[in-house]
C-alpha cells in the first residue's frame, strides 16, 4: 500500500514538474549556410569533371549524383528553397568556372 502510494506520488511530481521539450528551431542563417555548402559541392564537382575532359552531360550527371549522395540524409533538405539553390549554383558556376550558358532546367534532379 505504501509502495503504491509512494510510486503514484513520485509519478505525479514528475508530471507536474517536468519541462516540455521543443524541437530545435532552424534559423535562416543555418539554411543559407547549408544551401551554400550544397552549391559549392556541386560547382566544385562539376568544374573538376569538365576540366578532366568529361562531356558536359557526363559531368552534369556525375555532379548531381555526387551532390545527392552526400546530402541525401540531411534533415534540412525539407526546408531548402530549391529555386534559390539553383540560382546560387548558376552564380557559382559563372564566378568559379566561367560557365555562362548553363541551363537552370538541368538542375531539376538535384
Amino acid at each position: 500500500m505504501i509502495k503504491s502510494f509512494f510510486a503514484i506520488f513520485i509519478f505525479i511530481l514528475l508530471l507536474l514538474f517536468s519541462s516540455p521539450v521543443y524541437s530545435i528551431d532552424t534559423s535562416s542563417e543555418t539554411l543559407e549556410k547549408y544551401t551554400q555548402k550544397i552549391s559549392n559541392k556541386f560547382t566544385r564537382t562539376f568544374c573538376n569533371t569538365t576540366k578532366f575532359g568529361i562531356s558536359y552531360e557526363g559531368a552534369l550527371a556525375f555532379a548531381i549524383g555526387e551532390t545527392n549522395k552526400e546530402f541525401k540524409n540531411n534533415k534540412l533538405n525539407k526546408l531548402i528553397d530549391y529555386s534559390l539553390l539553383r540560382n546560387s549554383i548558376i552564380n557559382d558556376l559563372e564566378n568559379s568556372c566561367q560557365i555562362y550558358d548553363f541551363d537552370i532546367n538541368n538542375l531539376e534532379n538535384l
